[in-house]
């Protein structure tokens, strides 16, 4: 107990109460004594406080600046989404008058009917009619797959999004089964069209679409819906769904409306005109 009343009585180390003693005689702690130490204490204050004050002007004086090219950046970007818009309706009102031009002419010729079914496989007029939609979705957990498991493939490690290959598969499954018309995201396919990957993002014909993926196809409905299901990548597409968590569903719709295909150039093919018999 004699050590513990000790501690208590005295808190502070004997060794720390004689030096602090001495540095009070000595005159060294504290503040500064001299005119000299208190001279330089003061002008250290005074440069410290100059400093913060320049800091809080220039900020002050730069935050209209930084202001003013943000607001000028917004309205750059607004003007060129305009523009950008007046240019898409303008292409489009193009592509009307070009396909009203067209029909115009094939009915003089008298091929109109002719011209109706090349417009329809060739994507270039809108179609509608009975047939399925299809949506594609990544799985609700993209890091791994519905086991837990990250899914392989070639060169890299998916994490249970919809890479372009699936979405080739099905428009390729879809084709096969018998459809007549196929879009993805409002993104009319051609004979010409082409489904890549950026990264992360899927790609028809250059444009990136988002998840998820709705497919329509024009076709006889029930018969577009079975068929697919049983070939081989309606297959694959379950085995997507059951093994890494890819989301699907399919349903058969009376009435689909599938847009015009928003450009149809050939360069190269040319039509083989029939020769007349003697």
């Amino acid at each position: 107990m004699s050590l513990l009343t000790n501690v208590m009585d005295h808190s502070l180390d004997d060794g720390y109460a004689e030096a602090a003693a001495r540095k009070q005689t000595d005159g060294s702690g504290g503040m500064p004594r001299t005119l000299r130490a208190k001279l330089g204490l003061a002008a250290g204050l005074v440069l410290a406080a100059l400093v913060v004050t320049v800091g809080a002007a220039q900020a002050r004086v730069a935050a209209p600046v930084v202001a003013k090219e943000r607001e000028e950046l917004v309205d750059r970007i607004e003007g060129e989404t305009s523009a950008a818009d007046e240019l898409e309706k303008s292409v489009d009102e193009l592509r009307d008058d070009v396909d009203a031009r067209r029909r115009e002419a094939l009915e003089k010729s008298g091929d109109g009917d002719r011209s109706d079914l090349v417009g329809i496989l060739s994507g270039a007029v809108e179609v509608h009619g009975p047939g399925v939609k299809l949506v594609v979705n990544d799985a609700k957990d993209v890091a791994t797959g519905a086991d837990g498991q990250p899914r392989g493939t070639s060169g890299f490690s998916d994490t249970g999004r919809v890479r372009d290959r699936d979405m080739q598969r099905v428009v390729n499954g879809l084709w096969e089964s018998g459809a007549e018309a196929i879009s993805v995201n409002g993104q009319r396919l051609t004979a010409l069209s082409a489904i890549r990957a950026a990264g992360d993002a899927i790609l028809v014909d250059n444009r990136p679409l988002v998840p998820p993926y709705t497919v329509l196809a024009v076709g006889d409905g029930e018969r577009l819906s079975r068929g697919f299901q049983d070939s081989a990548d309606g297959l694959y597409l379950h085995a997507l769904e059951e093994s890494y968590g890819i989301r699907t569903a399919i349903s058969v719709a009376d009435d689909l409306k599938l847009p015009a295909a928003p450009s149809v150039i050939v360069r190269t093919a040319q039509p083989i005109t029939e020769k007349g018999t003697s």
